[in-house]
């Protein structure tokens, strides 16, 4: 059996007793679509791939999608029990709540809060950086089931690598299922905690009380 099945894995508990923690920081994801011609100043802000804004433990993100389509994430240090309306359906309400906590920015950046359509509420979790389980024959897991970690970019690749990596182990050594998929969990491991490490420290400077934190996070991975 492999728990591929995200982080609330419910394959998990057969190999490891460990559950996610709450990191923090909570996003509110958006989205605008057919920007270039309904909003198209803001088309402009976000460009060809995204911009992003920084402040006092709080940030607003846009990513260009496919299609015309932005993605919009707000993201806040608030408390895990933190909720954004009384009823998240209610978008106006979620609406109000979110440009309160961006209040004062710039108008152009609010205006990927006000023009944005349903709200969803996504507080993030972490797994332990070093999780691993001692081997249990017949059961693995892979993806955020083994290493969930802050989305900055790693955990949906290293879950497409690891599944291929997975396979070919298997086919490899079919003589001896549970030797190749120790071996597989092994280099799983040093891997996944190298990332789990850079993205757990990535989040804490990217939603920082010192917003210079997170600029400088991104002057450190520019080219030489």
């Amino acid at each position: 059996m492999v728990g591929a099945d995200g982080a609330w894995s419910r394959v998990r508990p057969a190999v490891s007793p460990a559950t996610p923690q709450y990191t923090g920081v909570t996003l509110v994801e958006s989205a605008l679509d057919d920007i270039d011609a309904r909003h198209p100043d803001l088309a402009r802000l976000v460009g060809d791939g995204s911009v992003a804004v920084y402040g006092v433990n709080r940030a607003l993100v846009a990513q260009r999608n496919s299609g015309g389509h932005v993605k919009v994430y707000a993201q806040f240090r608030v408390p895990p029990d933190w909720r954004p309306a009384p009823d998240p359906a209610d978008a106006e309400a979620v609406r109000s709540t979110l440009l309160a906590l961006f209040d004062g920015w710039a108008a152009p950046v609010l205006d990927l809060l006000r023009h944005g359509g349903t709200f969803v509420h996504r507080p993030l979790y972490v797994l332990p950086v070093s999780h691993s389980w001692p081997h249990v024959p017949g059961v693995t897991l892979l993806g955020d089931a083994a290493h969930l970690m802050p989305p900055l970019g790693a955990g949906a690749n290293l879950a497409m690598l690891e599944g291929a990596e997975l396979a070919e182990a298997i086919a490899a050594d079919p003589g001896d299922l549970d030797e190749a998929v120790r071996a597989f969990e092994e280099r799983m491991w040093e891997r996944a905690g190298t990332w789990a490490t850079i993205t757990a420290a990535g989040l804490e400077r990217l939603v920082s009380p010192d917003p210079t934190e997170a600029l400088a996070l991104f002057d450190e991975v520019q080219p030489s």
